[in-house]
């Protein structure tokens, strides 16, 4: 397939291009209350070329080869209108030419395994949540995506990579009276379909949860010390800091520009932030971006001082920072945008115990379940939490959403767990789903943060 890039770009006259292509499968099973709703196997290909032309740059994507002609034509013309519009001219940061082919490193792969045998798995977690009490109804679904990718550009690189991801997700819904509660699960990765199979265990407890939840408290609202668990404070570093790291968004807007300048003192002298999408078997792992740019591990945040930001080589280019590999594109759609990778606080060396104890009374808050973000400002759901007294956890709590301000937070870290949990099933949004979006890490004490609530 390299080839046959090389012979379609031909002798295409730009100061830079590069052409990706990339097949992508999916197969996808959904249940709700027992019944089969989808059960479908799809595939796509297509292709994204970029051109850069005096200062120009464009993108165009095609799905068949004839049409390579047009679409050389077409990115020529449109990087040439843009450089004759545009004030201040694009530039692209250096990269290594790089040569490789790299197969996902599997345990079990998901092609081995027929649609009909991932229906009969669908169908036995369904089975078994549906026996747990006070379950109302399950919905819960599998699928996994396959995409095959092959990059050339003008300087030469020339790379094949694969990327694998299984996913088995849904919801648990659970009823007493009129109160109903939701508890999600999520299971899978980027390293084998074995990571759906012998759950039960993690499906079981999740639909504990959901019951218990019928009989806990509505939180209070106020202003509390806190301790949030390694999914929240995972949602928190991904949706309040993640984002304002990617290097397109400061790019874009002036005010965040000034504010979050490399060298800025922002949070406390324990905090840590480092982006690694190069942890092997983790949901979030890749060796090369849409760009063909390698990628690295990047420590966004020292000891609260910011020390890096996530590029590609347009914004690293603009803002003369050293490239890091996060590009990304959803699929063979879309040109490559700036995306976190495995997004974590790194952890200290304390047990949950230890935080729960230095905390005495507050919060300690579980289980993302969604959120946004405002600027500096964020909202977080959570699924559950539990009230703490003298550092030992009393009634479970629910429906609560976490607000505050990114910076005020950032300030307000106190002690950082030594426990590590990654997120098994990713998908931010950002213009585009990136379902291998990672994030996780410690569970981590907050001195002050406001809660919502009665």
């Amino acid at each position: 397939m390299i080839e046959i890039l090389k012979k379609m770009v031909g002798n295409l006259d730009a100061d830079y291009y590069d052409l990706r292509y990339e097949t992508k499968l999916t197969e996808r099973i959904a249940m709700n209350k027992k019944e089969v709703r989808a059960f479908e196997q799809n595939t796509g290909d297509g292709y994204v070329l970029r051109v850069m032309k005096n200062g120009g740059f464009a993108s165009v994507c095609f799905t068949k080869p004839e049409q390579a002609p047009l679409a050389i034509r077409k990115a020529l013309e449109n990087a040439e209108v843009l450089s004759r519009n545009q004030t201040v001219p694009k530039v692209i940061a250096k990269a290594p030419k790089v040569v490789a082919e790299l197969k996902a490193n599997l345990l079990l792969d998901p092609r081995e395994v027929a649609l009909e045998e991932k229906l009969t798995l669908v169908r036995h977690y369904s089975d078994l949540l549906f026996e747990q009490p006070k379950v109302a109804n399950v919905e819960i679904g599998y699928a996994d995506v396959i995409r095959n990718k092959f990059f050339i550009n003008s300087e030469g690189s020339e790379i094949n990579e694969e990327l694998v991801t299984t996913r088995l997700a849904g919801s648990i819904i659970t009823q007493e009276g009129n109160l109903t509660q939701t508890v999600r699960i999520a299971f899978g990765g980027s390293n084998g379909y074995q990571k759906v199979l012998s759950r039960e265990a993690d499906a079981l407890d999740r639909a504990k949860i959901g019951a218990d939840l019928l009989k806990a408290e509505p939180v209070k609202g106020g202003t509390y010390k806190m301790v949030l668990n390694s999914s929240m404070a995972g949602v928190f570093t991904h949706e309040a800091f993640g984002h304002f790291s990617e290097a397109d968004i400061v790019r874009d807007l002036p005010a965040l520009r000034e504010k979050m300048q490399i060298g800025t003192k922002l949070g406390t002298d324990n905090l840590n932030i480092i982006d690694d999408a190069t942890l092997a078997n983790q949901l979030g792992y890749y060796q090369y971006d849409d760009e063909g740019v390698a990628v690295r591990r990047v420590n966004l945040m020292t000891n609260g001082v910011l020390t890096g930001r996530l590029h590609d080589r347009f914004t690293a280019g603009e803002m003369g920072e050293p490239v890091s590999g996060h590009a990304i594109a959803e699929d063979f759609r879309y040109a490559p945008i700036v995306r976190m990778g495995c997004i974590f606080i790194q952890p200290d060396k304390y047990s949950l115990e230890e935080l729960l104890a230095a905390m005495d009374d507050g919060l300690y808050i579980c289980n993302a379940m969604g959120g946004q973000t405002s600027g500096e400002n964020f909202t977080f759901g959570a699924n559950y939490g539990y009230i703490v007294k003298g550092g030992k956890l009393q009634n479970m709590i629910r429906d609560i959403n976490i607000v505050g301000n990114l910076y005020k937070t950032l300030k307000n870290v106190q002690m950082i767990s030594k426990d590590f949990i990654l997120t098994e099933s990713g998908g931010c949004g950002k213009g585009q789903t990136n379902i291998r979006s990672c994030h996780g890490g410690p569970q981590v004490y907050f001195k002050e943060l406001t809660v919502g609530g009665k």
